[in-house]
């Protein structure tokens, strides 16, 4: 069985009922979630061995963040305690009204974390995937630091190395996410990234292209994963093509590149239920599909039918290896399965 190890921070996510606002809400609903701890949740759902690694309170609703993982198949050996559990708050929107997050998670257990608190050589022991985002550095120099030590720690112990770049403009200027993330590129192998996320970061953005509109030109797309390609010396580009209808309907596709070659997955029609995680379910998807070594055409219409998350509630993707299959051969009726 394949290893994985996901690094990150995991939070406490409070959301109204359904599309309430946050100024009608009378009661908020409890879920644990994070960039990086979705990507583990999908990896563990897929039958792979997934770890996480973070740092979280000593008290209950740490605990109860250990336990949303453990639930889900993940291994949570390696999880640090220190202080204080990270917040966000998410009112969903739909139709024309956008969704919002609010972050609480300033001085955060993992934010303040010392590097050398991680066991990083143990960590990766027999490790065959490490993956990080840029969120996890935008929460300051130690987490950033951090970072840098388990790509070093992963690069030694033979593991390949992927990044999500995730930009959040809440956590960190476009100038500091371009040092930071400048410095983690050399130990990457594969990128992922959304459609502002490269322009955003790297200042390379597509020609041609209006995601607000939803047009979307795949020319230009290749072509910023070549320039990343040839800045970086990635092994492979991912990027989600996500033209945006509303906040309640999108169209979704995924881009691998190899190098040499452009690959497209199919373009889904996505009737949104909870958009958060969609990328996750993506890279969570991507990195499946890698390690079991599918042919890369395979791969990204693999990685793209991991859209599927996006019909459940909350963060995780709760979706098999056999749906997102069934998925990329075209059972996608939604049709009661007696």
């Amino acid at each position: 069985m394949k290893r994985t190890v996901c690094f990150g921070e995991i939070m406490m996510r409070l959301n109204p009922d359904g599309h309430l606002r946050f100024v009608q809400a009378d009661r908020f609903m409890v879920s644990y979630a994070g960039g990086e701890a979705s990507v583990a949740v999908s990896l563990a759902n897929f039958g792979l061995d997934s770890s996480f690694v973070t740092k979280l309170p000593t008290h209950e609703l740490g605990q109860a963040a250990v336990n949303a993982l453990r639930k889900q198949g993940v291994v949570t050996k390696h999880i640090l305690r220190g202080d204080r559990l990270g917040v966000y708050f998410l009112e969903k929107g739909a139709s024309q009204r956008a969704s919002k997050v609010i972050y609480d998670r300033t001085d955060s257990a993992v934010a303040l974390a010392q590097p050398e608190e991680y066991p990083w050589d143990v960590v990766m022991e027999n490790a065959d995937w490490f993956h990080f985002s840029g969120i996890t550095p935008a929460l300051g120099e130690r987490a950033a630091a951090a970072c840098l030590e388990a790509c070093k720690a992963a690069k030694k112990a033979g593991a390949s190395v992927s990044c999500d770049l995730n930009y959040r403009k809440k956590l960190w200027s476009r100038e500091d996410a371009r040092r930071v993330m400048t410095g983690l590129m050399p130990y990457v192998d594969v990128l992922i990234a959304n459609e502002e996320d490269a322009s955003d970061v790297f200042g390379i953005a597509p020609e041609d292209t209006d995601i607000e509109s939803g047009k979307l030109s795949q020319e230009g797309y290749v072509s910023v994963a070549k320039q990343l390609v040839e800045r970086f010396g990635f092994h492979y580009v991912a990027i989600t093509l996500r033209g945006s209808i509303s906040a309640s309907d999108n169209h979704l596709a995924g881009m691998l590149y190899d190098g040499k070659n452009a690959h497209f997955s199919r373009n889904y029609l996505i009737h949104i239920v909870d958009r958060v995680g969609g990328g996750d379910s993506f890279a969570g998807g991507l990195i499946y599909a890698l390690l079991e070594e599918m042919p890369l055409q395979k791969a990204i219409s693999f990685a793209a039918a991991s859209c599927l998350k996006q019909t459940i509630e909350y963060d995780f993707n709760q979706v098999s290896v056999a749906e997102v299959e069934a998925l990329m051969q075209g059972n996608d009726s939604g049709r009661v399965q007696r």
